[in-house]
């Protein structure tokens, strides 16, 4: 698997009025590592033409930025995409593994130890862990994970493993002292005025 420190997950309505291309395309131009395109509910065209852009930005850039869809196995295959995250009710990480090229990136989000192991053993590349802090998206997880749990299950599993939840630049060092290989967060890259400074302060924690 690449070296993957820094993961931006889009959420295009909570940048709105803004568009979201541009966001991607500035997170392509800053290295951002990993870009997840999360927009479940837009339609598939719609889908193709954005992850399509993301994935000619960072081939053309060179950027080292690799581009994955959410839960959209198909939309990821038909543009070329570097991977695909699934979530709880997405096609089996098992199932995903089989049919995929070998570079594809599988990644799984998870919300315990249980989750995490079940989702190595199905080959995932990495997890997402959390809610690891207090965050209203992820209210419906119940109360966040916190570090020890993030410490618990670093220590028992081999896949990369990413916090997220509540990531703020002054989480990045405590989260990494727990064991997580990198940070996930869709806040702590759209809130910045400038997503190209965020990453540096990002960058400066060790990541």
């Amino acid at each position: 698997m690449p070296r993957i420190f820094l993961c931006y997950i889009t959420d295009r309505r909570a940048l709105e009025p803004k568009p979201l291309l541009p966001s991607v395309l500035e997170a392509v131009r800053a290295s951002v590592d990993l870009v997840q395109i999360r927009e479940k509910d837009l339609a598939t065209r719609d889908q193709l033409t954005l992850v399509g852009a993301a994935v000619v930005e960072a081939r053309q850039a060179g950027s080292g930025t690799r581009v994955i869809v959410n839960d959209r196995l198909d939309v990821a295959l038909a543009v070329g995409a570097d991977g695909v995250h699934l979530g709880t009710q997405s096609m089996p990480a098992r199932v995903v593994r089989r049919i995929v090229p070998k570079d594809f990136l599988v990644g799984v989000s998870c919300h315990s130890l249980r989750e995490t192991l079940e989702a190595e053993s199905a080959g995932a590349d990495y997890a997402l862990l959390g809610p690891i802090f207090e965050t209203p998206s992820k209210l419906q997880y119940g109360p966040p994970l916190g570090l020890e749990t993030l410490r618990d299950v670093a220590a028992r599993v081999t896949i990369p493993l990413y916090a997220l939840g509540g990531i703020t630049v002054e989480r990045v060092r405590p989260c990494l002292e727990a064991g997580a290989t990198g940070i996930a967060g869709i806040a702590v890259f759209q809130t910045s005025a400038s997503l190209a400074e965020r990453v540096r302060e990002l960058r400066e924690q060790g990541l």
